[in-house]
């Protein structure tokens, strides 16, 4: 791909927005690409071993200051790569053309905007109807809880592959629901490392079918990097309130024009 100046300020806009607010990676990232008429196998490709590569150093960061539940991330995994693999497999061995592919991407891209801009905007009560009913049997008996965190696995090794999106803002919100006195920092810490082995598992599998444009991705990255970065250190200084709702409406409309 030619080098394009608006593809390395998109990735330094969404590269600023995930620093500062800890959402919106994928989630606002595929549809810019979209609307750079990028088409959506090779937006989704791209997308995943973007986000691969920009949440490795979130990894390290979040490792050093003890945010991550290794046991939680393996459990989320068990569910999320054989997941990742199964409709990785299924796209490869659908017998129709490209376009229909790229309408499918699109539609369930869509949806999964929706999901996740509903999955923002409500993430204050969820959290605090989750921490409502901390005592409940799925809370406390390990056997049930490890069962349903590699279930979410399964679905956001699903939509994530199919989509880029949902890995941060769903996959988080759900543990949130599963592990509600697992402090903030470390849920988010631990499902940063979970999209690590998924977005990578992913990526691979779409390159490997061709999705992917690593002009493309080199853009992305000059411009995210240093994005996340400017982003991290004025985390905390700018209302995370405002932030959320701003990014949730603006992936609500993205997902609306997709899906209708």
């Amino acid at each position: 791909m030619d080098f394009q100046i608006g593809l390395v300020i998109a990735g330094l806009l969404v590269g600023f927005v995930v620093g500062l607010t800890g959402v919106g990676g994928g989630s606002l990232m595929t549809p810019i690409l979209l609307y750079f008429g990028i088409p959506p196998t090779t937006a989704v490709g791209t997308d995943l071993l973007y986000a691969a590569f920009t949440k490795m150093g979130g990894v390290f960061v979040h490792h050093k200051k003890s945010n991550i539940n290794w046991q939680i991330t393996g459990w989320l995994t068990l569910g999320s790569v054989p997941a990742a693999l199964l409709t990785l497999w299924i796209l490869h061995s659908i017998k129709t053309d490209i376009s229909t592919i790229n309408a499918l991407i699109k539609y369930s891209l869509g949806w999964a905007l929706l999901f996740t801009s509903i999955a923002i905007l409500f993430k204050k009560k969820l959290l605090v109807f989750s921490q409502k009913h901390a005592g409940d049997k799925f809370h406390t008996e390990s056997h049930t809880q490890n069962m349903l965190t590699i279930g979410i696995g399964v679905l956001l090794g699903a939509t994530v592959t199919l989509t880029s999106i949902g890995a941060g803002a769903l996959g988080t919100v759900t543990l949130f629901f599963l592990y509600p006195l697992l402090p903030t920092p470390r849920l988010v810490g631990t499902e940063i490392a979970h999209a690590v082995p998924l977005t990578l598992v992913a990526g691979i599998g779409h390159a490997s079918m061709g999705n992917l444009d690593l002009g493309l991705l080199g853009q992305l990255l000059m411009g995210s990097l240093p994005g996340i970065f400017m982003g991290s250190m004025l985390s905390g200084k700018v209302p995370d309130l405002f932030l959320r709702n701003a990014i949730a409406v603006m992936l609500f409309l993205a997902g609306y024009k997709l899906v209708f």
